[in-house]
């Protein structure tokens, strides 16, 4: 007879903790409570479909995963899974007589239909089409920070780093000036003066001497340009190379761009903070079962298995009936185990065993 598998608590924990994730894959970068329809064509979303509310043979339409809880609750949804560049169609002329309760206010047709990313200036902060910014966008996007170009035109001596620091796009072409023995000595020493009769007083020399060099003085100094035009791409890394001297720090505070000098500022990082805080955190459900007997952490392995057989059972009338589950049923669900639970500690302390 074969033998039968053993499993430990903490095999059912991690299996469990497997289907999670991969619900979180497909869920959690969505908006339970706010239809996505005014974020414009989001970059990627959990979608449905609801044969409810559509006529056979009409046109596709997707609702995102507010609207399958607020708006269609109890219909016939198919998800969809996962799609980019899509703007919730839930209201819209697609559905016979529906009208979205989160946001009502939609045009008859989503006109969109190319598909195209949108991406963030990290100076405004307003996201834009890749095919509005007025260049090529480059490979590895997610890595690389965007500058629009009104953001640059505004902050003009951005182009002066950008000549020698951005990506380089198809027809963002650099031109380098020829350098005379002149234009290369003031390069080496922008801050040497020419004329030896203009000695400065000591005080001030002092001053100059004890900072260190503009970078931005360098920079512009050897001439090499850009084209000033379209939205500006930087690597990773970029901030580290802009001047910190006390001049430029004024010029940056003064356009309120102090935070581009601040590398911890960027999306990458935040992110990598995110995801290296929740390593380091250590399951507290875990640390309890460590501190458990043998007697103990088979008493919790049943109470675990009979809660998820009944969480299946549960779930599985929603499914065979087409309802979508929402929050307000997962909380009734964990209320009735905790009143069942209180009954079951009444039951034995008026009768014990």
């Amino acid at each position: 007879m074969e033998e039968e598998r053993t499993l430990s608590l903490v095999d059912v924990l991690e299996e469990d903790e497997e289907l999670e994730e991969e619900a979180s894959a497909v869920l959690a970068g969505s908006d339970s409570d706010h239809c996505s329809y005014p974020q414009g064509y989001v970059k990627r979303q959990a979608l449905y479909a609801c044969s409810s509310c559509t006529p056979k043979g009409g046109e596709a339409a997707g609702v995102c995963l507010a609207c399958s809880y607020k708006c269609h609750e109890g219909h016939d949804l198919y998800e969809l899974y996962t799609k980019r560049s899509f703007r919730c169609d839930c209201g819209n002329r697609k559905f016979m007589e529906l009208q979205c309760k989160l946001f009502p206010d939609k045009e008859e047709l989503n006109n969109d239909q190319v598909e195209d990313e949108m991406i963030q200036c990290v100076v405004c902060e307003d996201w834009l089409h890749g095919r509005h910014l007025g260049c090529v966008v480059p490979d590895c996007v997610e890595l690389q920070e965007m500058i629009c170009e009104s953001c640059m035109n505004k902050h003009s001596f951005l182009w002066s780093y950008a000549a020698h620091l951005s990506v380089l796009v198809p027809g963002a072409e650099v031109q380098v000036k020829e350098e005379t023995e002149a234009d290369e000595s003031k390069t080496k020493h922008p801050h040497k003066e020419e004329k030896a009769d203009n000695v400065e007083p000591s005080c001030k020399r002092s001053r100059e001497e004890a900072e260190p060099s503009c970078r931005l003085k360098v920079l512009q100094a050897i001439g090499q340009k850009r084209v000033q035009s379209g939205a500006v791409f930087w690597p990773s890394g970029w901030r580290s190379k802009l001047c910190p001297c006390n001049t430029c720090k004024d010029l940056l505070s003064a356009a309120s761009l102090s935070f581009l000098l601040d590398e911890s500022d960027t999306v990458l990082a935040y992110e990598t903070k995110g995801k290296s805080s929740e390593q380091r955190g250590h399951d507290p459900l875990m640390s309890a079962l460590d501190n458990l007997n043998h007697v103990q952490q088979l008493e919790i392995i049943h109470g675990y298995n009979d809660m998820k057989t009944e969480l299946k059972d549960f779930l599985q009338s929603f499914a065979s009936e087409g309802k979508v589950v929402t929050p307000d049923d997962i909380r009734q669900f964990f209320e009735q185990q905790q009143s069942r639970k209180r009954g079951r500690d009444d039951a034995q302390r008026f009768y014990p065993t």
